[in-house]
């Protein structure tokens, strides 16, 4: 059933007793187009942009009091606490943060072997996640301009967060989806960035050989109080008619794709994003994406400037396997800027000159990447055709 539209947050906690939590099921978070904010949202002037300083919307309240509720019960593989968190010396803007748990406790990745690997029931995937894990479903309004275009998605704790609020964007877990990126969880993806008042709330996606953990079809969403390079970084554009961009700046060059908000121009962006990923699919090229609010393409904007939604797409050589060498692992929020540090001794050493040598590794060689280039602007060029 429904949660109406002036429901209480409480709507989203479990009972307190455990025996009760699938009983109860899993509540909606029903939204329309008048709760996605397309604009108003900035970083405030003063520092310190905690979850607390900031407006929530009602999604805000939802997921952080859900997400909440669920570390108090312990139901997470280890307390995150506050991180220590640093901004890289540099040109950069790197934000980095110590998170020793993370390194420690999370889950071994699976035994990935392609980029086009079949799901496989046998691995672990959500269908076998405890009761309690599920926050609620994203669900649009019956009437509203999308809905019938948008599958209801539900809303998971990652057990091993990155940061406060970290959670997981699955599509029903029992279609048993590889993780490859869809226009569904794509548009819910961009639609819960702009549910959310904080313009630190960022989405990202990581495919099989692009360090996704698990072959079942999620979306990475969490909350970071910082400011990230790609946010107003430079681009120019790769085609007339100014689809897909070129992101120019450290910390990896990436295709940018922007929509100044709801409306027919997400839509667009949507099939012009998947296309892109389906290509590299296709043709077996691990690949990373990260949606935020940012400033429009042209030149480098000032944080402030947060008139839009940028995805970043980053095509990157296959990692298979754990990686444990270097300070961080390179996937969609180290592509961006921030970085997850697993050692007190890396977090005091790391510079920005170590740091972009690490994600500088995982990109493709040059020669490979123009190939890219050329194929995913051909793609542009068939739009409408």
């Amino acid at each position: 059933m429904a949660v109406p539209h002036d429901s209480q947050e409480t709507s989203y906690l479990l009972p307190p007793n455990p025996e009760d939590w699938e009983e109860q099921g899993i509540p909606d978070f029903v939204y329309g187009q008048k709760d996605l904010a397309g604009k108003g949202v900035q970083w405030p002037r003063n520092a310190g942009s905690t979850l607390d300083s900031l407006p929530r919307s009602r999604f805000d309240s939802a997921l952080c009091s859900a997400w909440k509720q669920r570390v108090e019960l312990g139901l997470f593989r280890y307390r995150l606490e506050d991180l220590q968190t640093q901004i890289l010396p540099g040109s950069v803007g790197f934000v980095a943060q110590l998170n020793i748990e993370r390194g420690v406790q999370r889950r071994p990745p699976q035994n990935i072997k392609s980029v086009r690997q079949e799901f496989d029931p046998e691995q672990f995937n959500f269908t076998k996640i405890r009761p309690g894990e599920v926050l609620f479903r994203l669900q649009r309004e019956p009437n509203g301009p999308a809905a019938s275009k948008q599958e209801d998605i539900f809303v998971v704790i990652n057990v091993s967060p990155l940061e406060w609020g970290h959670v997981l964007l699955v599509p029903e877990p029992a279609h048993g989806l590889p993780q490859r990126l869809l226009p569904g969880v794509l548009r819910a993806g961009l639609e819960a960035v702009l549910l959310s008042l904080h313009p630190g709330f960022r989405v990202g996606f990581n495919s099989l050989g692009g360090l996704a953990s698990v072959n079942h079809l999620h979306l990475h969403g969490y909350y970071l109080a910082h400011p990230l390079p790609v946010e107003g970084a430079p681009s120019t554009p790769l085609d007339p008619k100014a689809c897909i961009y070129l992101l120019q700046n450290l910390p990896a060059p990436g295709f940018l794709f922007y929509t100044s908000g709801p409306g027919p121009d997400l839509e667009a962006l949507i099939s012009r994003v998947c296309r892109a990923t389906d290509y590299l699919s296709d043709h077996e090229i691990a690949h990373n994406l990260f949606v935020t609010r940012g400033a429009p393409p042209g030149q480098a904007s000032p944080s402030s400037d947060l008139t839009g939604i940028r995805v970043i797409l980053w095509a990157r050589k296959s990692s298979f396997g754990i990686k444990d060498s270097g300070a961080f692992n390179v996937a969609l929020c180290e592509l961006a800027g921030h970085l997850p540090v697993k050692t007190s001794q890396d977090f005091g050493s790391l510079t920005e000159a170590a740091a972009m040598a690490l994600i500088q590794d995982c990109l493709l060689p040059q020669t490979q990447a123009d190939e890219v280039q050329a194929a995913l602007v051909a793609l542009m060029a068939q739009e409408g055709l």
